[in-house]
């Protein structure tokens, strides 16, 4: 009885008090001044919803913050952020960074600990700045709960978002050690160690959606008091923070808040959902189907030119075509359609449309790089009925099964269009380096032109030429070289390479050869990648529409000389990883990897890839390694790590094809925990053998 009065108070005070769905419109969660979901310099408990990746800026007299962050999953959000200190300079050289001001790199994470109900409330733990000097170091337990259009939050904070202490820390009262806290990490490090230490406050604050749905209101209490921070003594007149969020459009935010009792936060948000993004294609319809009556024999010719762009184009390079006993089998290398079974049922249509006389089975094959890599078996009565359409209500799929790849020997006495044994692009290429002491963004931007030529059936020569059309490495300052690093340089040269206007990127020999039952192998020679010459193997063994995979690769490198690339340093390693691939089933978008060998610099270690692939295609991925480098003899950042968003090319063109773009940023380049850049490697080349999504 009690509940029922209070939830009805509520409700006459705040419409639909205690649900836990926002008000009207769903109100999605708006991003704090760091970045993340939050109010201004508070958290609160909600996750951005999964896909949703957004850029953000916010701009006062002492900071600009710059970040992008994402909902990884319904219960985990990352956030990346540049902070550019307007009050300090980079150093005190002037000689080495000019007049440029402070700029610190941080990372952070949000994992969802409970949902909401209609009676519980959302919570929450954070962390900022895990990895960097931690400027913005602490962590978080907060909680949210919807009241109708107000969304209340209320949490604890230690380190820099708890430094007023407010309330005592309650850890204190188990162990002094938590009594006190780190004041600032080494540069890149990622430290766990000083978590619930030091300071401790209360924050809490409410968003309100009006009944004008673009815009919301914020009002917080803030548990940070901003003494000693890095920006200087900044004077905070109150510890309560008001703020605005305006929604200019679906895909873009302004915020307006004052803070601190005296200053002024402006800055904007801009949006997309990674799981909503589809392409706009302008593509060649699919053949009707329009079947032929069935004759003694097959017209190849006429199958073969409908399989490729000459006509219907069902993605097919070079199809062969074979018929024995009551098998048709044709075999190509897919190269058009992202989703491997548009390409097989356009497949389909086209030979069912010329079937000969006996044929029950349809074996397509698709093939990359020369080399099988699935059959699709489809029962040619059931795709009949499926084409000519079911009556209502008895709509079945055909029979339709993924196995091995067929003996390409079948085909020798079969009708073949013969591939084309050289190929040529042309690619724009862009080089970025973010947050250096000579200016915050280091770019370069050129011309990948690349040729192809198969000597035979399964050995290519490839090769590709960069040509530079501009950049401002130029600005690097020689004082940068790493000298708190005890390695070999195995990649600090880089500022040196990027000052050519024109050279050999790769040229190369490789030979492919599928060995059967899931194993493939290349072996490889040339000019590998921009830095290195030399020669290598690898195998991989990738079960049909398993999980898993597991891979080798062996190398023998040289460095390349930066001055003369056609020529080479004094530096040599061998260099290789055993690396196991999996793609839990209960988590069907992540794949993790994991690489153990020796690196570059000759420091042995593992490399852990951790990658989140939406349902748009885009694959948001993370990875670190690790070596036997101590902190000392790696310098600068401790370890490598870095992040890479790799696009599918279809997103933004009108016809479809399975390129991909990826934009990759590393903190800091350092030569501990560094990989050799290979071409080709045999996992990305046998992605068809993955289970298609959603079977």
């Amino acid at each position: 009885m009690k509940k029922t009065y209070l939830m009805s108070c509520l409700a006459l005070v705040f419409p639909g008090a205690g649900q836990a769905e926002p008000y009207g419109d769903p109100v999605r969660a708006s991003q704090s001044d760091f970045g993340g979901t939050g109010l201004m310099q508070t958290p609160n408990a909600r996750i951005a919803r999964e896909g949703e990746f957004s850029v953000n800026y916010r701009d006062n007299d002492q900071y600009r913050f710059y970040s992008t962050s994402i909902g990884l999953f319904p219960w985990l959000e990352g956030t990346i952020r540049y902070t550019d200190v307007r009050t300090r300079k980079y150093s005190d050289n002037e000689a080495f960074s000019g007049d440029q001001s402070y700029k610190d790199k941080s990372f952070d994470f949000k994992i969802r600990l409970l949902e909401e109900d209609f009676i519980v409330p959302q919570v929450a733990f954070g962390k900022r700045d895990i990895a960097g000097t931690g400027l913005f170091d602490g962590e978080y337990l907060v909680a949210s709960k919807y009241f109708g259009p107000l969304d209340v939050s209320f949490g604890m904070a230690w380190g820099y978002p708890g430094n007023s202490g407010n309330v005592r820390n309650p850890l204190c009262q188990v162990s002094d050690k938590y009594c006190t806290r780190a004041e600032l990490n080494d540069a890149g490090d990622i430290s766990f160690s000083d978590m619930f230490r030091g300071p401790a406050a209360l924050f809490g604050g409410v968003e309100y959606q009006t009944p004008w749905q673009p815009l919301r209101l914020k009002l917080e209490y803030d548990g940070n008091d901003y003494r000693d921070d890095f920006a200087g003594r900044l004077q905070q007149s109150s510890h309560f923070n008001v703020g605005a969020v305006w929604r200019a459009t679906d895909w873009a935010e302004l915020n307006l808040s004052y803070e601190r009792g005296n200053t002024l936060m402006a800055g904007f948000t801009l949006r997309t959902n990674f799981n909503d993004l589809r392409p706009a294609l302008r593509d060649k319809p699919p053949a009707e189907y329009a079947p032929q009556p069935e004759t003694a024999a097959l017209s190849f010719t006429s199958a073969a030119s409908q399989l490729t762009a000459l006509k219907y184009d069902a993605g097919f390079d070079a199809p062969e075509i074979a018929q024995y006993g009551g098998t048709l089998y044709m075999s190509g290398e897919q190269y058009r359609y992202r989703d491997s079974r548009e390409a097989v049922d356009r497949a389909n249509r086209i030979l069912a449309n010329n079937l000969p006389a006996g044929v029950k089975t349809l074996s397509v094959t698709q093939t990359r790089d020369r080399m099988p890599m699935v059959t699709t078996q489809t029962d040619v009565a059931g795709l009949r009925r499926q084409l000519e359409g079911y009556p209502l209500g008895q709509e079945t799929q055909p029979a339709q099964t993924r196995v091995e790849p067929v003996d390409t020997r079948l085909f020798s006495r079969g009708y073949r269009i013969k591939p084309e044994r050289f190929s040529y692009s042309f690619a724009p290429t862009l080089a970025q380096s973010l947050g250096g002491p000579e200016d915050f963004y280091l770019f370069q931007a050129g011309l990948m032109s690349s040729a192809r030529f198969w000597l035979t059936e399964h050995a290519l020569l490839d090769g590709g030429i960069f040509t530079n059309l501009y950049n401002n490495y130029d600005k690097f300052n020689s004082s940068l070289l790493p000298s708190d690093s005890t390695l070999p340089r195995v990649r600090t040269h880089i500022r040196d390479y990027v000052s050519n206007d024109v050279y050999l990127n790769n040229l190369q020999a490789n030979l492919f050869q599928p060995l059967g039952h899931g194993f493939y192998s290349q072996v490889y020679g040339g000019y590998l990648e921009t830095m290195y010459a030399g020669v290598g193997a690898e195998v991989l063994w990738r079960p049909l529409d398993r999980s898993w995979a597991l891979g080798a690769d062996l190398n023998y490198v040289r460095q390349r000389d930066w001055n003369n690339m056609m020529r080479f340093a004094d530096y040599s390693a061998p260099t290789g990883f055993v690396t196991a691939y999996w793609n839990p089933p209960v988590v069907n978008s992540l794949l993790m990897k994991v690489s153990v060998g020796q690196y570059l610099a000759k420091d042995k270690g593992v490399t852990v890839d951790v990658a989140k692939r939406f349902d748009s295609g885009i694959t948001v991925g993370v990875w670190a390694a690790l070596s036997n480098v101590s902190k000392e003899d790696y310098g600068e950042g401790g370890f490598s790590k870095g992040f890479y968003v790799s696009i599918p090319l279809d997103l933004m063109t009108i016809s479809p094809n399975r390129n991909r773009a990826v934009v990759s940023w590393t903190p800091l380049t350092r030569d501990g925990g560094q990989m050799l850049g290979r071409k080709y490697q045999l996992y990305g080349i046998t992605d068809d053998r993955e289970r298609p999504v959603g079977q």
